[in-house]
C-alpha cells in the first residue's frame, strides 16, 4: 500500500486584490508531502513561498483548490478549528525567531505544550532533553535578549518540536544567521526532524541546502515544480 500523505494540495491558487488589479501569487499548485520527508522549497523573493506555508498551515485560505492536513480539508474548518490544528499538529519556525521576550528559554519551549494542555513533569523533562540536544542545557533560565541569534534560532527549533508535531514548517530559518551558525541550525533541524519522524518543509534562498533534502521543490511564476536533486 502506498504511504498516506500528511499534506495534500490539489489545484491550489491564491490571488490578492491590489487596488483595481488582481495579483496571482500561486497558480494550480499540486503537491503531496509524506511523514519522514525533509523537503526543501526554493524560490526567488516574492515568489510565494511564505504564502504557500500560510496556506498549508491554515493561516490563509486558497482562492481556489483544496488543502488537506491528515485528511482534513482546511477550508471546511472554522477559524478556531484551524487554530487548534496549528497548535496541535504543526510546528512553525519563523525567520525572525518570534520568541516571547518575557519568558525564559525553558518557558518559551514549554509554551506549545501548555497551550495543548500537556504541561507537567513529563513535558518539562522533554523540554530539558530538547535543550540538551540543541546545546542549550545551561541556558534554560535565560531570557531571549541574552542569547545570540544562533542560540535564539535553536530555541525556536526546539519550541517548534516540543509538542512532537507531525508537520514542521520553516520559513527562511537561517535568513538572519551567518553561514557557520546557519549550517549548525540546519544540521539540528534536519536531525531532529528525522529523529521525530516528522515531515519538514523548509523554505530557503540557499541552493546549497538541496543536498540535505529528500525532495526539492521550487516556485516558478506561481507554479510549483519538482527539481532533480543534485549533489
Amino acid at each position: 500500500m502506498p504511504p498516506t500523505p500528511l499534506v495534500e494540495l490539489h489545484d491550489v491558487s491564491k490571488s490578492y486584490a491590489e487596488g483595481d488589479a488582481v495579483r496571482d501569487v500561486l497558480s494550480s499548485v499540486h503537491v503531496s508531502l509524506y511523514p519522514g520527508e525533509f523537503v526543501v522549497l526554493l524560490g526567488r523573493s516574492g515568489s510565494g513561498k511564505s504564502t504557500l506555508l500560510n496556506l498549508i498551515s491554515g493561516i490563509d485560505l486558497p482562492s481556489r483548490g483544496t488543502v488537506r492536513i491528515e485528511g482534513r480539508e482546511m477550508v471546511a474548518l472554522s477559524e478556531h478549528e484551524r487554530t487548534l490544528m496549528r497548535r496541535e499538529r504543526i510546528g512553525f519556525i519563523f525567520q525572525a525567531f518570534n520568541l516571547l521576550p518575557t519568558l525564559t528559554v525553558e518557558e518559551n519551549i514549554l509554551l506549545p505544550l501548555e497551550l495543548n494542555g500537556r504541561a507537567g513533569p513529563q513535558s518539562r523533562e522533554r523540554v530539558r532533553e530538547l535543550l540538551d540536544t540543541v546545546g542549550l542545557g545551561n541556558r534554560a533560565d535565560s531570557f531571549p535578549d541574552r542569547l545570540s541569534g544562533g542560540e535564539q534560532q535553536r530555541v525556536a527549533v526546539a519550541r517548534a518540536l516540543s509538542h512532537a508535531p507531525p508537520l514542521l514548517l520553516a520559513d527562511e530559518p537561517t535568513g538572519n544567521l551567518d553561514e557557520q551558525t546557519g549550517r549548525k541550525v540546519l544540521d539540528l533541524l534536519e536531525g531532529l526532524t528525522r529523529r521525530e519522524n516528522a515531515c519538514a518543509l523548509v523554505v530557503t534562498h540557499e541552493p546549497g541546502l538541496v543536498s540535505r533534502a529528500d525532495r526539492v521543490l521550487a516556485l516558478e511564476a506561481g507554479r510549483l515544480v519538482e527539481r532533480e536533486k543534485r549533489a
